[in-house]
């Protein structure tokens, strides 16, 4: 079992940035597929964005391309989402999500492992 545990969450202006952290429970971390969604209310839960094992390949929704950066630090067993020129459309609950095994990183029910969810709330 993977504990993972997102922060970094807040409120923030447009314009604004903030990082996300997923942090995870167990080292075999470094051997899994990574992933951010969110969720808005009243909408489904998207993908936002996702990252290999070893950080060589990574996945954008197009929706956040060339605003958002995911990244990993597996000797830290730490996931980030970068979140930069933040838009009041953005405002979702984000939760990281994990696979053990190279998947279509953009389905949801393709990763095991989820964490609670950090509010993220962009004010115009």
């Amino acid at each position: 079992q993977v504990q993972l545990v997102e922060s970094g969450g807040g409120l923030v202006q447009a314009g604004g940035s903030l990082r996300l952290s997923c942090a995870a429970s167990r080292r075999t971390f470094s051997s899994y597929t990574m992933g951010w969604f969110r969720q808005a209310p009243g909408k489904e839960r998207e993908f936002v964005a996702a990252i290999s094992w070893n950080g060589g390949v990574t996945y954008y929704a197009d929706s956040v391309k060339g605003r958002f950066t995911i990244s990993r630090d597996n000797a830290k067993n730490t996931v980030y989402l970068q979140m930069n020129s933040l838009k009041p459309e953005d405002t979702a609950v984000y939760y990281c999500a994990g696979s053990p095994s190279a998947v279509q990183a953009v389905y949801s029910s393709n990763y095991n492992y989820w964490g609670q969810g950090t509010q993220v709330t962009v004010s115009s």
